[in-house]
């Protein structure tokens, strides 16, 4: 398994919200012009792209989600105390 993963992800507060999201990016909608758009986190400023980290960083569900995405795979809705979360990995 890996030590470092490096991803992005788009940060929403409620489920319904991510809901939309995921079927928008099914239709093929960017990503990274997503979380530009709707993003809470910081990182959306960036498109979602929160660098490489390691094992240990991030909180339990996000970080289990991040580390069993394959590159270029986007996860299912992931809730954590900071909301709900869609995680692309991007290498």
């Amino acid at each position: 398994m890996p030590n470092k993963v490096h991803c992005a992800h788009i940060l929403v507060k409620t489920e319904k919200e991510a809901n939309v999201i995921l079927e928008q990016l099914k239709k093929g909608e960017k990503f990274a012009n997503i979380a530009k758009e709707v993003s809470l986190c910081p990182s959306g400023k960036r498109g979602g792209d929160l660098g490489t980290f390691n094992r240990g960083k991030m909180v339990k569900e996000f970080e289990k989600a991040a580390f069993a995405l394959q590159k270029g795979q986007i996860s299912p809705i992931v809730k954590t105390k900071f909301g709900y979360h869609i995680i692309k990995r991007l290498e």
